[in-house]
């Protein structure tokens, strides 16, 4: 069978209007034949008897934990504010739905849209987040294939979605890709540095022609997927170098969060650590970043150094963030993890363990590329001494141009 049912088998039956119904708080059980824990009990009048597809007590209570408060999440707000895509695609296909182009299981990753979209909710897509997955899925397709297989499959998950009898999202119209009539001249608007990835060979080669300090913060950027203004404002005491983990005390949504931290960091975040108390990351001055969420103005004379140096014009510090979530997608990173890296998935458990290290979230950072011309920037030998010089790299010379 070419298509799967994921692993875990949910079988719920709701019991609306059953006001004699005895609630039963989720509890794990054990099934006989099978090793893996069992979670069964009754949320706001919502049966539940599933697997929570591990046989680890510990994991098996925080996929319990995280189901009941979804529940309760679910009876406030409606199951509108918790159906992912992934869920909508299964019950469209258990619907009679095609499941053509929607994806399939292939060594316990799902590709096309279900693996892409995953366990997005709903209400987080839009038009932008469906035309960003054409572009990595068919990234070298025309209009008409994009339409085809990517476009059309989406739109017909989401329309059954949005049934009034059904109501998990909201009724839209989407936009799709428009194929360019014969002879027509077409202007492309040109793209602001900073909104868009670029590979991690071209951005070494840029921040190899950096001063010390400015390069410092691009490199912290790049493999952590951080926020500049995040990173401006992270302390010295919030780094863990043995756990690889940052804390963000305050990100850009009011959330505390933890960053995993690429190895490649690790003799920078161990010399920040030893030799500052307050703001890890400061100018070739001496002096904290301003806190502004100016996209990279903190930065913006070395960055434009940079430009004129090596020819390199389309990055900025954003392009760092952008970069590390399109390469986490293309390395087959799962998007709830990608999410969580990025601090786009807030949850009371990631809430909850802000502080301690995640090994998933350190294992997918770590799948990022680092290039032999990022290795050798001379400032790693002494990065506190080095974040003093201002210089420019004599084998990057304006001559020595890449387009």
């Amino acid at each position: 069978m070419l298509y799967q049912w994921p692993r875990l088998i949910i079988q719920r039956q709701r019991s609306a209007g059953n006001l004699g119904y005895n609630a039963m708080p989720l509890k794990l059980i054990r099934r006989k034949g099978s090793d893996n824990w069992y979670i069964r009990g009754t949320v706001k009048h919502t049966s539940v008897f599933e697997s929570s597809g591990t046989d680890d007590k510990e994991t098996a209570e925080a996929v319990r934990v995280k189901l009941e408060a979804r529940l309760h999440h679910e009876s406030v707000y409606g199951k509108s504010a918790t159906v992912t895509f992934f869920e909508a695609a299964v019950a469209y296909m258990a619907a009679g739905g095609s499941p053509r182009f929607l994806g399939e299981e292939k060594d316990g990753k799902w590709t096309g849209l279900m693996g892409h979209f995953m366990m997005t909710k709903l209400h987080k897509i839009g038009q932008d987040e469906l035309d960003a997955a054409a572009a990595v899925l068919y990234p070298n397709a025309g209009p008409d294939t994009r339409n085809r297989q990517c476009y059309t499959p989406f739109i017909a998950v989401w329309n059954f979605a949005a049934k009034p009898g059904r109501k998990w999202a909201e009724q839209r119209t989407w936009s799709r890709p428009k194929k360019p009539k014969k002879g027509t001249a077409i202007r492309l608007k040109p793209q602001r540095a900073g909104t868009f990835p670029v590979a991690y060979d071209r951005a070494a080669r840029f921040v190899a022609a950096m001063s010390p300090a400015p390069a410092m913060v691009m490199t912290a950027l790049f493999y952590t997927g951080m926020r500049p203004i995040e990173l401006f404002a992270l302390q010295a005491p919030d780094i863990d170098v043995a756990g690889r983990w940052l804390v963000v005390q305050n990100s850009k949504t009011g959330e505390r969060r933890g960053v995993p931290m690429h190895e490649f960091l690790m003799p920078l975040f161990s010399a920040i650590v030893e030799g500052r108390k307050a703001d890890a990351f400061l100018n070739a001055r001496g002096l904290p970043y301003p806190l502004t969420d100016e996209h990279g103005g903190q930065i913006a004379t070395p960055v434009n150094s940079a430009r004129k140096v090596t020819g390199i014009r389309d990055i900025a510090p954003y392009t760092a963030r952008h970069s590390t979530s399109t390469q986490l997608v293309l390395n087959g990173i799962h998007p709830h993890i990608k999410d969580q890296i990025l601090g786009h998935a807030v949850t009371d458990m990631s809430r909850h363990y802000t502080n301690i290290p995640q090994a998933p979230l350190i294992e997918a950072i770590n799948t990022l590329p680092v290039p032999e011309v990022w290795r050798s920037c001379a400032w790693w030998a002494d990065p506190i001494a080095s974040s003093r010089l201002v210089h420019r790299p004599q084998k990057y010379q304006k001559t020595q141009k890449t387009a």
